[in-house]
């Protein structure tokens, strides 16, 4: 093929123009573009309502526990309580997946986890215990106003109910007790509540670092 330019020089291979003709950085390697900056704000408002609901089963749970232990309505509750939280979860990963992808928009060598431990860490025994709390923190660390620290305790208080509600929910209910099924439905309460706070700051903390226009190339807010 000969060169577009002179006419009188072949061309370089996957170029119209000759070596002479072309641009220094048109031979420059090609670097795919990053992902897509998204807004997190529409899944986020859906899984703080699910967690509300959660939070809501979780008031009646404790009700019936002392007036109504062992009764065909608490099983009920039971099975409404699980459709829940399965809702809760397929939600509430859809909003932590857009952060994790935002957060490596943001500042990708802050992310210490691969993109895919951010639905995987939940499901693998023994890693499931720390691997999504350090997700969040790397997305809160990444979303955080330009030259302010950020801290860390929200989120660990948050973590910390989940981990309680957890074992709770496989030493406390194997008992029966009125006693032992509320309080582990007060720490799954708790524990939603810091997850509805944590999921609202992060959240906002995304938008606002978006809407403030950061120097990121290839970032396209959706």
């Amino acid at each position: 093929m000969i060169c577009a330019s002179c006419h009188s020089t072949e061309a370089v291979t996957g170029e119209t123009r000759c070596a002479r003709c072309a641009p220094a950085d048109s031979f420059a390697p090609f670097v795919p573009p990053g992902p897509p900056l998204r807004s997190p704000v529409g899944l986020g408002r859906a899984t703080v309502v699910m967690l509300g609901l959660i939070g809501a089963s979780d008031v009646v749970s404790l009700w019936g526990d002392w007036w109504l232990p062992s009764s065909r309505a608490m099983a009920v509750v039971g099975i409404v309580q699980g459709v829940l939280l399965l809702a809760t979860a397929v939600v509430y990963l859809c909003w932590l997946w857009r952060v994790r992808v935002n957060a490596e928009v943001f500042d990708a060598s802050s992310q210490s986890k691969a993109r895919w431990w951010t639905i995987g860490g939940w499901f693998i025994p023994f890693v499931n215990f720390w691997f999504p709390r350090r997700i969040v923190l790397d997305a809160w660390d990444a979303s955080a106003p330009q030259g302010r620290p950020s801290g860390h305790g929200l989120v660990d208080l948050w973590w910390t109910a989940w981990v309680a509600g957890l074992i709770a929910d496989r030493l406390l209910r194997v008992e029966s007790g009125a006693g032992m099924l509320a309080v582990a439905d007060g720490i799954d309460l708790v524990a939603a509540a810091l997850a509805a706070v944590v999921v609202l700051r992060l959240t906002r903390m995304q938008h606002e670092k978006a809407l403030r226009g950061p120097s990121l190339p290839s970032a396209v807010l959706g």
